[in-house]
C-alpha cells in the first residue's frame, strides 16, 4: 500500500467508527469524550498537509484550500444544523463534524495496482462523499425492514417504518412506539422515555402490566427515584444501598403512602392519569420530547397489549461507519450513479 503518511494515519479513524457503530446499536449512547481527540487528530493532519503545500502558489495548493474550506465551513456546520433541526442526534452531529475535519479532501491509496477510492468527484470534498454514501446506505434500511416484515407475514402500511414485537421485550429495545390506543401513529412514546418513567416510579414493565388500573391513579405514586437517561446500559438503581425492587416491594407504591392502598378502587377518570405531568415536572431534564399526552397513550398501550408496533430507528453513526468504508474503497456512489445515467 502506498499513500502519504497523513492519509495512512487517517485510516486509524475506521476502527474508531466501527466501535462507535457497534456501541450505538447496543446502547444508543456514545461518550462525549470520543470526539475531541478526533477533532484534534484531524486538525493536526490538516495543518501537516497545509504546511507541505505552503505557500499555496500552485494549483494543488489553491484547490486544497478550497476543498478544506468547503469541508470545514459547509459540511461540519451542516452536521450542527441537522442536529438543531432535530434530524440528527447529538452524537450523529459530532461524528459528522469529526469526519469533516479528518477527511476534508480525497485520500489516495495504491493497492495491488489500483488506486482507491475508485470513483472520485469533480468537487473532491471527501467528507461530502461520506455524507452522500451514508444517506444512500440509510435509505436501504426501511427497505430491509419491509422485507423482514414481509417474510414474517406482517404486511401493512407501516411495514417500512415499524415492526411488531412482544411488549415484554420493550425494556431491552430502542426506538419508538408506533401506535397509540386509537391506532398507528408516527409520534408514539420513545422507549427511552418509557424506561425513564418506570425507573422514576421504581417499577418494572411487568409491574405496570400486572396492575394497570391501580397504577394509573396518580395517588399510587409514592417514593420516586432517579429516572436516569433511559438507556438500556444503565443498571438497577439503588437508594441507600437498597435495590429499587427491594426499596419498593409493593410494585412502585411506597409502603408509607396512605393513599396507595385505595389506588385500585380509584375513579379511572382522575386528574393527571399515570402521574404523567408530575413525572415531567419532577425530572430535571427532558424526556426525549415526550409530553404528558404521549406518555399516557404509550403507557395505556404497553399496559394492555401483548404485542406492539415499534419503529426501531437506525443510529446515523451506523450507516456513517459503513459509508466511510465504502467511500475509502469504492468512492462516491452517488457520483457514479449520476454518471451512469449521463447526468455528470
Amino acid at each position: 500500500m502506498v499513500a502519504t503518511l497523513p492519509d495512512l494515519l487517517r485510516l486509524l479513524v475506521v476502527p474508531v467508527f466501527a466501535w462507535a457503530a457497534i456501541r450505538d446499536v447496543r446502547t444508543r449512547r456514545l461518550p462525549n469524550r470520543l470526539w475531541p481527540p478526533l477533532y484534534l487528530f484531524g486538525a493536526l493532519l490538516l495543518v501537516w498537509e497545509a504546511a507541505s503545500l505552503w505557500p499555496f502558489a500552485g494549483f494543488d495548493g489553491r484547490i486544497f484550500l478550497v476543498r478544506a474550506a468547503i469541508s470545514l465551513l459547509f459540511v461540519a456546520p451542516l452536521g450542527y444544523a441537522f442536529w438543531y433541526l432535530g434530524a440528527f442526534g447529538g452524537a450523529d452531529a459530532k461524528a459528522m463534524i469529526a469526519l469533516a475535519v479528518v477527511f476534508p479532501t480525497f485520500p489516495a491509496y495504491e493497492v495491488g495496482g489500483a488506486t482507491l477510492p475508485l470513483v472520485g468527484t469533480q468537487l473532491g470534498v471527501f467528507s461530502l462523499t461520506i455524507l452522500t454514501n451514508t444517506v444512500l446506505i440509510g435509505l436501504a434500511y426501511p427497505v430491509g425492514l419491509a422485507a423482514l416484515n414481509l417474510v414474517r407475514g406482517e404486511v401493512s402500511s407501516s411495514m417500512f417504518l415499524a415492526r411488531p414485537v412482544a411488549t415484554d421485550s420493550l425494556p431491552d429495545r430502542h426506538g419508538r412506539l408506533f401506535e397509540e390506543p386509537e391506532g398507528p401513529t408516527r409520534g408514539g412514546l420513545d422507549l427511552d422515555a418509557l424506561r425513564m418513567y418506570l425507573r422514576w416510579r421504581g417499577l418494572t414493565l411487568a409491574d405496570l402490566r400486572a396492575d394497570p388500573d391501580g397504577l394509573r391513579d396518580p395517588a399510587s405514586v409514592g417514593e420516586t427515584f432517579d429516572p436516569t437517561d433511559g438507556g438500556t446500559h444503565v443498571g438497577p438503581r439503588t437508594d441507600g444501598g437498597r435495590a429499587v425492587d427491594d426499596a419498593v416491594p409493593d410494585g412502585g407504591r411506597a409502603v408509607e403512602d396512605a393513599n396507595a392502598a385505595d389506588a385500585a378502587d380509584a375513579d379511572p377518570e382522575v386528574d393527571d392519569p399515570w402521574a404523567a405531568e408530575r413525572f415531567l415536572d419532577d425530572i430535571d431534564h427532558g424526556a426525549y420530547g415526550t409530553d404528558a399526552a404521549t406518555l399516557r397513550d404509550g403507557l395505556d398501550v404497553v399496559a394492555h397489549e401483548d404485542s406492539v408496533l415499534v419503529s426501531p430507528g437506525m443510529p446515523f453513526v451506523v450507516p456513517m461507519a459503513v459509508g466511510l468504508v465504502v467511500s475509502l474503497t469504492y468512492g462516491d456512489a452517488l457520483f457514479a450513479l449520476l454518471g451512469a445515467v449521463g447526468l455528470v
